[in-house]
């Protein structure tokens, strides 16, 4: 049986387009910060200390994000015939991971304060300096989440999203030291507190399964996969049939692959030239996207006995 099997590799972003993006987060995380733990001393409220746990999460985060763009964007290599941008699954995985540890501290923190509730002090200027770290965190997350669209960056919608949690987090805590200090009720600074905390857990929930699913090689969106079969589907009317597609993403980088039949009679060149065709087009409507395509007659039986996902040889094995 005349076979022809072959990918063509697409183009990702340089490793200074993206790490440009993390480092602007670590600058914002280590200014957060340092601007929540001023507030913290002048107020001694664990609200605003819980926000300025979060930041610290958000350093962390933002160090490893850096890292692991870094290593994503590398070459492929003999080893790493696939390129390297599973590294960004980890990356948001870890941040996941940091989240779930962040906000136990707070939990544990505000548990404590419900015990022995204590007064806020200077409770106007704790909400003024929260004020100011939530815009830095809101226009950076904006940032972020635009690079992460457009480079497909999962590392970096990840670290957009958290710092949106910890803009929504400021906002809460803002608005439970400013009801404390109204009410006079110590005890609604450690509540809000745990609010924050139930906030986080979501939020670090959410990244360790979306990075689970990107480990597990998830196919493509429907909408893609659709836009995919509707190529094939009129590739048919050029006497070709298909079988066996399959997807999968990988970061940025997403893998498609199936097999074409074609007419026996064809010559290779013909066929090879159809294969071009349908990768082309393929490419074009799907971005950063590598394709491998298996090339088969359509007369012959056995074309028809490989569409399994998975294939073993005669003795099982």
């Amino acid at each position: 049986m005349a076979d022809l099997t072959h990918g063509v590799a697409a183009s990702y972003p340089a490793p200074p387009a993206l790490k440009r993006y993390a480092v602007a987060s670590i600058a914002a995380a280590l200014a957060t910060i340092g601007l929540k733990l001023g507030a913290y001393a002048a107020t001694d409220s664990v609200a605003i200390l819980s926000d300025a746990l979060e930041s610290l999460v958000n350093v962390a985060a933002a160090v490893v994000a850096l890292a692991a763009l870094w290593l994503a964007a590398l070459p492929a290599d003999e080893e790493h015939a696939y390129g390297h941008s599973k590294a960004e699954y980890l990356s948001s995985g870890f941040e996941g991971a940091l989240i779930l540890v962040a906000a136990a501290s707070i939990a544990w923190t505000a548990t404590t304060r419900l015990r022995h509730p204590a007064p806020i002090r200077d409770p106007l200027l704790g909400m003024v300096v929260s004020a100011v770290a939530g815009v830095i965190n809101l226009v950076v997350a904006i940032v972020l989440q635009r690079a992460g669209r457009r480079f497909d960056s999962i590392t970096l919608e990840a670290d957009a999203s958290h710092l949106v949690a910890d803009v929504v987090t400021t906002a809460g805590v803002i608005v439970g030291v400013g009801a404390t200090a109204l009410t006079g009720i110590h005890w609604l600074d450690p509540v809000v507190a745990m609010l924050v905390a139930a906030n986080i857990v979501r939020i670090g929930f959410d990244l360790l399964r979306r990075s689970a699913l990107g480990l597990l090689d998830t196919a493509l969106p429907a909408e893609m996969r659709r836009e995919i079969l509707r190529i094939l589907e009129e590739e048919r009317a050029h006497g070709v049939e298909f079988h066996a597609l399959r997807t999968r993403q990988a970061g940025a980088r997403r893998f498609v692959s199936f097999h074409i039949l074609v007419p026996g009679g064809w010559t290779v060149q013909a066929g090879h030239d159809r294969l071009e065709r349908i990768e082309d087009r393929i490419r074009a409507a799907i971005p950063h996207c590598t394709v491998f395509t298996h090339l088969e007659p359509v007369e012959d039986p056995a074309s028809f006995e490989d569409t399994r996902l998975e294939r073993f040889s005669n003795d099982g094995v």
